[in-house]
């Protein structure tokens, strides 16, 4: 008989089910994921977030503000099209927490403890499943970019390598949502939160107008914003910059590619360990 396996709380997850033998782990990430995505299959509408809005925002910005809006050596809308890029991925965090908290609040969590299965592989699948479900939204970006005027120049490799570095970034927005979800007690209080805190975070940044001209302590704030780094280094690696960054841009900004790296690194390796000691908390009797 295989022994039930025991959490970092100390419990089995399964322990109302002791003589359950246990699946592999990868076997049971991907049964949730499957679990996960199939939600997205029979409610289509679930990836409005990653496909409608991000499109409308494209739209908005370029069509509508982007004609006041002029940055030296390149066309708005191919400028543009990697700050909404980061900024979808950032709403990953979204998507993972309310997720999330609509299986803690529904109790489908607890019907998983009933299952031969490890506490961690509901966070991993549910993570995986959002990275799926942001990449998708990464991919109507995409498209639409071609359409508007957007490309990539500089070759397949930088062009991969920009993907990349957005699901690496996606992947530390992640356990903030994971971090918000366990620790927050209903859907409305997620949303609540997380648009008076991530939402302003994205505009706070490069993503939309160029850092150079704003007030010297807003300036500061943008450059040093990680998701300043990671638009950055998208433009630069496809091609996107227009003219070379003034002298004084802040350092992240003359280093971008290697600032994300270590930015989502940092923040995975602070928020994993808080966001599952949080789901832990959450989940315990």
């Amino acid at each position: 008989m295989t022994a039930p396996t025991t959490t970092s709380a100390g419990r089995p997850f399964h322990a109302e089910h002791p003589s359950a033998t246990g699946t592999s782990p990868l076997r049971q990430v991907s049964a949730l994921v499957r679990r996960n995505l199939t939600h997205i299959k029979r409610q289509p509408e679930m990836l409005t977030d990653v496909t409608i809005q991000p499109v409308m925002f494209v739209l908005l910005f370029a069509f509508v503000f982007g004609g006041s809006i002029v940055v030296p050596g390149v066309d708005y809308k191919e400028w543009l099209l990697p700050g909404i890029m980061a900024q979808t991925m950032t709403f990953s965090a979204f998507i993972v927490a309310i997720g999330l908290n609509t299986d803690l609040g529904k109790g489908i969590v607890d019907r998983f403890r009933s299952l031969p299965i490890g506490r961690s592989s509901v966070v991993v699948a549910r993570s995986v499943s959002s990275l799926i479900h942001s990449s998708i939204g990464i991919v109507v970006m995409s498209v639409t970019g071609l359409f508007v005027g957007w490309g990539i120049h500089h070759g397949v490799l930088r062009g991969l390598a920009g993907y990349g570095l957005l699901l690496l970034f996606g992947f530390a927005m992640i356990w903030v949502g994971i971090l918000f979800g366990s620790a927050l007690r209903s859907v409305e209080a997620v949303q609540g939160v997380m648009f008076t805190t991530v939402f302003p975070i994205t505009f706070l940044s490069n993503a939309f107008a160029r850092t150079d001209v704003m007030p010297d302590w807003l300036r500061f704030l943008a450059e040093w914003n990680p998701i300043s780094s990671l638009v950055q280094a998208l433009r630069e690696l496809w091609g996107n910059d227009g003219i070379p960054l003034p002298a004084d841009s802040a350092l992240p900004l003359q280093h971008p590619v290697l600032t994300t790296v270590i930015w989502s690194v940092g923040l995975s390796a602070v928020l994993a360990p808080l966001a599952v000691r949080s789901f832990v908390n959450r989940t315990r009797d």
